[in-house]
């Protein structure tokens, strides 16, 4: 499926409903529109299985309330409707997006609490998210923008409007050739990528940075649970920016992402290693187990 997101053929599930995709509208005085008040999950479906559906449909309602509001259905009427969108569409392997955001209603301000909270879910096939680096390693700039502290935003929550300095990185980055662009966190910390989360590798011990400042992601958790079994001893921890200089390896890891080598951050550079290419070999092996 190519050109226009708003201009294609199938179905989206609306508030309960599949309805045309075309026909998949809200109202300009959206109130997710103009403050934000929305919270998103990716996904990926792999030979008709969407990978971990029920772990991602549990956060989507938590960022919810994170953000203050109650999503009005079940995890297991969010599985369900991500089910039935894909058989709409006819497909298997593919990307899912599950929404849900304040829709208009009778308040038009910061405040909405008497607006409709409304969810869709659209599917659709999406190749690898940072197309040939996923074998030759991403060359990732470096931002100016800093993800928050915790205090200040709901840094667990996958909500929309933190990704607005996410967006503008990405833009930098691809400006000067690049694929992505790492963070540091409010402290200076490194922290991700701007859609993934980052890890390294040194003397055969991996180093992550710790989620405290932003999102602990599902494949960053479950990549960390395949590295333990193979018995490699990871580090969760503070990672101070000099010490990129020292990893020999670099990937990062998201739902789009899946596992994504790194060849280079800024000025430093990584081998796309032996260990690299196991982790990402072996968690192709297991979303399609």
């Amino acid at each position: 499926m190519a050109g226009s997101y708003e201009d294609r053929d199938g179905k989206i599930w609306l508030d309960g409903k599949l309805v045309e995709w075309r026909d998949a509208q809200v109202h300009v005085l959206t109130h997710a529109m103009h403050y934000a008040s929305s919270v998103f999950e990716g996904e990926r479906c792999y030979e008709g299985k969407i990978f971990k559906s029920t772990e991602h449909s549990e956060r989507l309602l938590r960022s919810g309330k994170l953000i203050d509001f109650d999503i009005p259905y079940s995890v297991e009427e969010i599985d369900a409707a991500k089910e039935a969108t894909l058989k709409a569409n006819g497909l298997k392997d593919a990307y899912v997006r599950a929404l849900a955001w304040r829709g208009a209603g009778e308040d038009m301000g910061v405040a909405s609490a008497r607006n409709p909270v409304r969810m869709a879910v659209a599917v659709w096939a999406w190749g690898n998210y940072y197309g040939d680096a996923k074998m030759k390693g991403a060359k990732l700039d470096i931002a100016k923008w800093r993800r928050p502290d915790p205090a200040t935003a709901p840094s667990q929550a996958k909500a929309a409007g933190l990704y607005m300095i996410a967006t503008m990185s990405k833009h930098a980055a691809e400006a000067k050739g690049c694929s992505d662009a790492m963070m540091f966190d409010y402290r200076g910390y490194v922290a991700e990528a701007t859609g993934a989360n980052i890890f390294f590798v040194k003397d055969g011990e991996v180093h992550t940075p710790t989620p405290d400042a932003f999102l602990n992601g599902i494949t960053r958790q479950t990549v960390i649970g395949m590295l333990k079994e193979k018995g490699i001893k990871v580090h969760e921890r503070h990672i101070m920016p000099e010490e990129l200089e020292s990893f020999e390896q670099c990937w990062l890891t998201g739902t789009a992402a899946e596992v994504t080598p790194v060849g280079q951050i800024g000025d430093y550079n990584f081998e796309v290693g032996a260990l690299t290419r196991d982790i990402s070999d072996s968690y192709e092996k297991l979303v399609r187990a």
